[in-house]
């Protein structure tokens, strides 16, 4: 999918040493005209780093490695990764082109599902609730309906859960049927991990290399 630039002057240079741990979703209240001239406009003070409008498109308006001010104002917040400081440091804002109540077109879904996929593997984001928010998670009390009751958490955090893989980080994680491949590369130096117990192998290379040992390619 094809990410349009609209970017706005609206943000912060980096990220003050932060890293990304997590997504903020938004709903605009407003159609894309409007909130694209009011993010990219100074007066405003308020941008986010994409928007996902109603017939598929995703615009980014603030670069990932930049500051967007989309969530800056804390207010009795119930996110559990909250650390006190200002969450646009740590978060990247996605918006979505909508009226009000978060219910999003089938192809904005699809839009705004992709992008989550991206970002999530590009920034290894965890894929659950305390990494996956709403803006009233940390201002609950003057964005309580954003992005809206009818976003749909379940069905992005099942989706997003559908394509994540699995992650072996110890030697001791591996499934039994792994064990004596990973043993014997281990043995060997070949699987080094990074001198703290910690191998971190993906499942699909893990199946990789149980298949090439059964065909004896692996010696």
């Amino acid at each position: 999918m094809k990410i349009e630039q609209a970017l706005s002057p609206n943000y912060t240079k980096g990220r003050k040493g932060k890293k990304i741990i997590a997504i903020v979703n938004h709903i605009t209240a407003g159609l894309m005209p409007g909130t694209l001239s009011w993010m990219r406009n100074p007066v405003a003070k308020a941008s986010a780093h994409y928007l996902v409008t109603r017939d598929g498109k995703v615009i980014q308006m603030v670069n990932d490695s930049d500051t967007a001010w989309h969530a800056g104002f804390v207010n009795r917040p119930s996110w559990k990764l909250y650390d006190g400081t200002n969450p646009n440091a740590y978060t990247l804002g996605i918006e979505h082109e909508n009226i009000g109540g978060g219910l999003l077109t089938e192809v904005q879904y699809e839009a705004t599902l992709w992008l989550h996929k991206y970002l999530i593997d590009k920034y290894n984001i965890p894929v659950d609730r305390n990494h996956i928010i709403g803006h009233f998670e940390i201002d609950a009390i003057n964005r309580p309906n954003d992005p809206g009751s009818y976003f749909p958490w379940e069905r992005l955090i099942a989706d997003l859960k559908e394509d994540e893989e699995m992650i072996y980080k110890t030697y001791n994680d591996v499934p039994d049927w792994g064990k004596p491949i990973v043993k014997k590369l281990m043995d060997r130096k070949t699987i080094v991990g990074d001198g703290k117990g910690n191998i971190n192998l993906p499942e699909s290379t893990l199946k990789t290399l149980v298949y090439l040992e059964r065909e004896k390619v692996l010696k």
